[in-house]
């Protein structure tokens, strides 16, 4: 290595103090902590590609509506576990406008984050049957929700999409719902890392094989409409946001605004749940929850004993959000939109560096450009990767911590600004230069 930026003894110290010893098993919080360590300690600034963290302000709608509801004083009092009445009735709306699927308010309960909301999903799904206790991720996807698992003690299994998109997906499925201890099957959509998107044939074949073996689905679209290929802002109007709601009723589906929203720090999702599934009863959940409906266990039982509801003021924020987009006052699409632009612009520095994209079709369709992308280099692993990037001053995750059997990296777009592409250009082209 001619033309690293970072020497290497260093790079080894600091993985040392992140207790890493193996790239491939390191977390996402892992390796920020070791860009952290090294950027403190050389002063260099690091293109930060391994975390999601929203890179556009939010927008003055909400902030102001929020600010509106501290001041009248809501920050006094409780919020209703149920959540606050006038979002529920904005998101059942949006729900509508923008993914042409009926859903009742009261089957829409806010949570504290998306992350909130698959916890409390795969706490109810794996309980609602005796002897169906394992969740299915369809994989690659996000670490922290296995870790979800199992910190609650629940089983999962996984398999990569990779070699099995399309009808391919049918056989590959019901292989596991065989078994009979399948409670619930997630995925991401658009997905988190490789930013492929389901297609309409994926998707019926999950719902058919969901109500065959009487399976839930939870859909995580904590990037809703951000799959930038088609035009997804307008109220009322198709396209919509594809959803497997479109052809089953057992499902979950959670919606987050920390992405297309920007109001992460706000810790605000929302759980989506099929009316007809909101009020069925488990004889499972009366053993487990001594509360038979999967909806007021969810909201009375679960949610009540981990947070006692979400934060009050978001809440507000929210709603006010959702009637902007309903109302047409507010393209939901306009401000994260840059990081399609972000996406095209990092590719093309890659791609012209001799890296190649892991996952880059649907179907026979280009992926779009968005929030992620995944990347690999001839004659390296991922991890291998990974920690040789670290010392061009560029950090990443390997794939591999995504549940991907395919060697490369993880990129996320969002810390890096048009005004950092010179930056990005430049480490990669010395990265080239010595490989």
């Amino acid at each position: 290595m001619k033309h690293n930026i970072v020497d290497k003894s260093v790079i080894d110290e600091m993985l040392m103090k992140s207790n890493i010893t193996k790239m491939e098993d390191a977390s996402i919080r892992d390796i920020t902590k070791t860009a952290n360590l090294i950027e403190k300690h050389t002063g260099i600034s690091f293109i930060r590609m391994e975390m999601g963290v929203p890179g556009i302000k939010p927008h003055p709608i909400g902030t102001a509506a929020e600010i509106r509801a501290l001041e009248s004083g809501v920050a006094q009092f409780y919020p209703m576990l149920e959540g606050y009445s006038g979002l529920s009735l904005e998101a059942s709306k949006f729900i509508k406008n923008f993914m042409d699927i009926d859903i009742e308010p009261g089957s829409i309960v806010p949570t504290v984050g998306g992350m909130q909301g698959s916890y409390v999903a795969f706490m109810a799904t794996t309980a609602c049957h005796t002897g169906r206790d394992t969740v299915l991720f369809i994989d690659p996807g996000f670490p922290v929700q296995k870790t979800q698992l199992e910190v609650m003690g629940r089983p999962y299994e996984t398999f990569d999409i990779y070699e099995f998109r399309g009808e391919k997906l049918r056989a590959k499925l019901e292989s596991y719902l065989q078994k009979g201890n399948i409670a619930s099957i997630v995925y991401s959509n658009p997905n988190n890392p490789a930013w492929i998107c389901l297609t309409e044939e994926e998707l019926k074949i999950i719902a058919e094989l969901a109500d065959k073996y009487d399976v839930i689905v939870i859909e995580d679209l904590a990037y809703f409409a951000m799959d930038f290929r088609k035009d997804l802002s307008k109220p009322g109007l198709p396209p919509f946001q594809p959803t497997i709601a479109k052809y089953t009723k057992n499902y979950i589906f959670i919606i987050s605004s920390s992405k297309l929203f920007s109001y992460a720090g706000q810790r605000l999702g929302l759980v989506c749940i099929s009316d007809a599934l909101f009020h069925r009863k488990y004889e499972g959940l009366k053993k487990r929850f001594n509360a038979d409906e999967l909806g007021y266990t969810i909201v009375y039982k679960i949610i009540y004993t981990l947070s006692s509801g979400t934060a009050h003021s978001p809440q507000y924020a929210l709603a006010a959000i959702f009637k902007a987009a309903n109302e047409g006052k507010m393209n939901i699409t306009k401000d994260a939109s840059e990081y399609r632009d972000r996406a095209a612009a990092m590719k093309k520095i890659f791609l012209d560096a001799g890296f190649s994209l892991v996952y880059d079709k649907d179907g026979e369709e280009a992926i779009g450009d968005g929030f992620y992308f995944t990347i690999s280099y001839p004659g390296f692993s991922g991890a291998e990767l990974c920690k040789e990037l670290m010392f061009y001053g560029i950090s990443s995750i390997p794939l591999k911590t995504t549940g991907s059997q395919c060697e490369g990296l993880r990129v996320c777009v969002s810390q890096i600004g048009m005004e950092l592409m010179p930056t990005l250009k430049e480490r990669v082209e010395r990265f080239k230069s010595d490989h």
